[in-house]
């Protein structure tokens, strides 16, 4: 199918009765691809009306846009990005919408969709799938993936640092520009003890490095990634298999390093080998190292770190959470002031 970019016309008309309010009308030439542009029962156009607060009217090929000048504007380049993704061959899920409308309110969103600005969009390629930012830091972090020789990424679940810095790796993988990719997190239970694990070394460190190997998977078919597993070009292992090691021409993921040590952080860092990058994943407000008065080693690592030259850190709010919706309201509900609920409440009624 030949790339067609949306057109949109410019011309905003304003309402004497209500100042500020404007009407746009876009047109998209392939309409082939307006099914899934709308959604089902228009499901797409009615998101972005809520999150924005306009009403969108489709006729044919064209749509108009009215409402409060800002949030056209926004709608406008939201349907574009849609659009653009559409026309990528990109799934255009309630997720990827929900995202380009949160996107929309950056000035850069319409050079990262679509290249207009004369620089090459933001994304990262795999064998399988062709990856574009879903918020407005995950173009700040896949520029660092880009140019950085160690990107800390610090945030809540659902925010992608790991899933991109995978995706990173395999597309670096990919193009030859490292020779192995090495997976690493510390083997901390999660506020739980699981006891002794059956099998080999390998069965027993699994489970803890499941997240990876499912990011894996979706980058890559699943036999390269058993392949090359096989072969040593990727490698999944604990921390405390890194020791003693130095690691050149590999792209280097940590994840969960919150449930680091600041001597495993430590450790780990100064494996740094030539033409290696290294990615350290975490939330620093969920560590679950033994004792719970020690020190998180992600912690320590950033504050002592943060503007060396060369060092990256990219921080993801509860905002950029890209999984379902609901995940960011628990993630935010979570992290405000706690509320006992067996305290009275204050509008309750004494009696």
């Amino acid at each position: 199918m030949a790339r067609k970019a949306a057109r949109a016309g410019e011309t905003a008309q304003f309402r004497p009765e209500a100042h500020r309010r404007a009407r746009v009308e876009v047109e998209f030439d392939e309409q082939t691809l307006l099914g899934a542009l709308f959604g089902q029962f228009d499901s797409n156009l009615v998101q972005v009306e809520n999150r924005l607060g306009v009403y969108i009217a489709a006729r044919g090929n064209k749509i108009q846009i009215e409402g409060p000048e800002d949030a056209v504007a926004r709608a406008r380049d939201t349907l574009k990005g849609m659009y653009h993704r559409l026309e990528q061959g990109q799934a255009l899920d309630a997720g990827a919408v929900e995202s380009l409308i949160a996107m929309s309110a950056e000035p850069t969103l319409e050079g990262i969709i679509s290249g207009d600005t004369g620089a090459p969009p933001i994304m990262i390629r795999t064998r399988r799938k062709t990856i574009v930012p879903r918020s407005a830091t995950q173009i700040e972090y896949m520029r660092a993936l880009a140019r950085s020789d160690v990107i800390f990424a610090l945030g809540p679940a659902g925010t992608g640092k790991t899933y991109l810095a995978v995706a990173q790796a395999v597309s670096q993988l990919m193009t030859g520009s490292v020779q192995r990719l090495i997976l690493s997190r510390p083997a901390v239970e999660a506020g739980e003890k699981l006891g002794f694990l059956p099998g080999d070394m390998k069965d027993k460190v699994d489970p803890y490095l499941r997240p990876l190997y499912d990011a894996l998977y979706d980058c890559m078919p699943p036999e390269q990634v058993e392949r090359r597993l096989a072969s040593g070009e990727i490698e999944i292992a604990p921390i405390a298999f890194m020791r003693g090691r130095t690691l050149a021409d590999a792209f280097v993921i940590l994840d969960e390093a919150q449930n680091t040590t600041r001597e495993q952080m430590k450790m780990f860092l100064t494996r740094f080998g030539q033409n290696s990058r290294m990615v350290v994943c975490g939330d620093p407000r969920q560590v679950d190292i033994p004792g719970g008065d020690r020190m998180s080693g992600l912690a320590d690592a950033v504050s002592r770190l943060e503007g060396v030259d060369g060092i990256d850190v990219t921080r993801f709010t509860v905002q950029d959470v890209v999984r379902h919706p609901i995940v960011g309201r628990i993630v935010e509900a979570y992290e405000g002031p706690y509320v006992d609920p067996s305290a009275p409440k204050a509008d309750q009624a004494q009696g």
